[in-house]
């Protein structure tokens, strides 16, 4: 070996030991780019071999080619080596505890709306009721005047109704977005024999908007039909349905005459009040010092001409119906003071107020047990 030949022997010996002396991946990686880099001391020595003859690269080619692939080959073991030490030590230091519970998933919650709707469902189910829908987008025929609403009534005003263009009529009828859910006890007594008990909930429609009113919002009502039905029964199923959504059985209800075109006679029905720790309660005296009488219904027997429009004879058939908005009980029974919130689709008020899909609460009790 001349002078300028390098000492590939001595080269390997002091590259090896200076991966045994690296402690860290750090260091490995310096050593590598220093031997196996863009301009390391191997990759240099194979640059030199374009250099050379024939015969000297068959010579020399093998070596540095040998060296590089030893080198490369205990660069990988060292790198192995160190990762597996990290790992033990890691294991070592840290630890898992597996009886902590998983980060809860994101989830939707219930509407206070829908879990009233099906509280609704569940009390009237326990009373004989199936529940009845129709469609939003309803006729005038239906929507008033098989209701005895008469032509000059507010109700049917522009102002008050939403009402579709006149090339939108229906059997030449105009067509609007029904005001209250009333239709769907004309389409169930046009479409079916009595006896008659059903509940009609869904959204309805009027042109009002304040903290109490929204153009869209949500009714119930409810209709029976039969022979030789009075008052006494309607105060009865009021009662029982208010005792049963409230969960209390110190609700006092007072029936106060009023006026419908659809029920004659007719009632407004009030429910007694009380406060507790500052807040307005269902339930309790209403007569008591800082109690009182809140509106919450509205109520009658079915007057004649509705019975007579749907092709029932009024003397052989009678019925009572009542209803009421299913947004203002959610918002007397679980503490909310503004029906625009219901509508607003604010996460922060749907977490507060919603109920988990999971456990809703039911009144799985029922009526009457």
């Amino acid at each position: 070996m001349t002078e300028q030949e390098p000492d590939l022997e001595q080269l390997e010996t002091d590259l090896l030991a200076a991966l045994e002396t690296t402690a860290g991946l750090d260091g490995l990686d310096a050593v590598r780019v220093h031997a196996l880099g863009k301009n390391g001391v191997i990759t240099g020595l194979l640059k030199t071999l374009g250099g050379m003859t024939p015969e000297q690269r068959q010579v020399e080619g093998p070596k540095i080619n040998g060296l590089r692939s030893r080198l490369a080959d205990a660069i990988a073991a060292k790198k192995a080596a160190l990762e597996t030490a990290d790992l033990d030590a890691r294991l070592a230091s840290e630890t898992l505890d597996l009886s902590l519970p998983p980060a809860a998933a994101p989830q939707g919650t219930v509407h206070p709306v829908s879990q009233v709707m099906d509280e609704l469902a569940e009390i009237f189910a326990d009373l004989g009721f199936a529940v009845a829908t129709g469609p939003e987008i309803e006729d005038d025929w239906h929507n008033f005047t098989a209701l005895n609403i008469p032509a000059s009534h507010p109700a049917r005003a522009m102002h008050d109704t939403f009402y579709f263009p006149e090339n939108q009529q229906r059997d030449g009828k105009p067509t609007l977005l029904r005001t209250h859910t009333s239709p769907v006890q004309i389409r169930t007594m046009t479409s079916q024999e009595p006896p008659i008990r059903i509940i009609a909930p869904g959204r309805t429609y009027r042109s009002d908007s304040d903290a109490t009113h929204t153009p869209m919002f949500h009714q119930v009502e409810g209709l029976v039909i039969d022979r030789d039905i009075h008052m006494g029964h309607l105060k009865w199923t009021l009662e029982t349905f208010v005792k049963a959504f409230f969960e209390r059985d110190d609700i006092v209800l007072r029936f106060r005459p009023s006026y419908f075109p659809f029920t004659e006679p007719s009632a407004e029905v009030d429910v007694g009040y009380s406060l507790e720790n500052g807040r307005r309660i269902i339930g309790g005296d209403p007569n008591a010092e800082e109690g009182g009488w809140m509106e919450i219904l509205g109520s009658g027997m079915v007057n004649r001409h509705v019975i007579e429009a749907c092709g029932l004879d009024p003397d052989e058939w009678q019925g009572f119906a009542f209803g009421c908005g299913i947004d203002r009980l959610a918002m007397l029974k679980y503490g909310m003071d503004d029906l625009r919130a219901f509508f607003d689709g604010d996460l922060r008020w749907l977490r507060h107020y919603g109920f988990s899909a999971l456990d809703v609460p039911t009144l799985s009790e029922g009526v009457g047990r």
